[in-house]
């Protein structure tokens, strides 16, 4: 695969199996002092089990790829120590919130958590609740994630059939288009008072975006991309 590509699917083939995965056999103790040491400085961090993902292929309009468990402490310390290793992923789901307008409602992930800073879609890094069978159901995974992090529910919007899956090493953002049935503005403040109502929050502030003028370099690269391709007329 190139180094990012963005591909229109219509179907996800995402299935579960067990593996052993070699960095986390040969890190074990250095995950745990890395784990530790992030933890001291974000207490709120917990290490619990994700999923990650393997061989990611598009063929034709079906993404294919399995996924592992593995716990968060590793994926941390595989992020942080620069994502060694080839063909293992961070496959998620990210749920594109806007309006009739055209207009993108994104968070900005608050401090306390891994990614505090960044301006996304909500999304979340799949866990074995999203198993359905040995299915990855990252529908489930975006309605759960837009939930927790909005508060906003599938009678705030409509799912637009389809997924753009953003492959930027070593992510594979699966994206799905959430037609909001108010105004974006609209929902920003609806997320901002939930946000208040949160001890601790996993959004810090909501960010409205119109076009690729609105890009930020607090964006991850996919999300630029997948921005820029809509823009375009995708």
């Amino acid at each position: 695969m190139n180094d990012l590509s963005i591909h229109r699917v219509t179907t996800l083939d995402l299935t579960y199996e067990p593996w052993t995965w070699p960095f986390a056999v040969a890190n074990r103790e250095a995950a745990e002092k890395h784990f530790a040491a992030q933890q001291a400085r974000k207490p709120a961090l917990f290490n619990g089990k994700v999923l990650l993902m393997r061989e990611p292929k598009v063929v034709g309009d079906r993404l294919i790829a399995r996924y592992f468990e593995a716990d968060f402490a590793t994926y941390l310390t595989w992020r942080d120590f620069g994502f060694p290793g080839e063909g293992i992923f961070s496959g998620f789901g990210m749920g594109a919130l806007r309006d009739a307008q055209g207009i993108y409602v994104m968070g900005e992930m608050s401090p306390h958590t891994a990614n505090g800073g960044r301006v996304y879609f909500p999304s979340g890094t799949p866990d074995p609740s999203d198993l359905v069978g040995e299915r990855v159901d990252i529908e489930g995974s975006i309605v759960r994630e837009v939930e927790e992090e909005t508060g906003l529910t599938p009678a705030d919007y409509t799912v637009r059939p389809g997924f753009h899956c953003v492959i930027a090493r070593p992510a594979v953002a699966i994206v799905q288009v959430l037609e909001l049935k108010t105004s974006a503005a609209a929902v920003k403040q609806a997320i901002l008072n939930n946000i208040a109502r949160e001890e601790l929050p996993e959004f810090s502030d909501v960010h409205l975006i119109r076009d690729a003028a609105d890009i930020t370099p607090t964006m991850p690269r996919y999300v630029a991309a997948y921005i820029r391709e809509m823009a375009g007329g995708a």
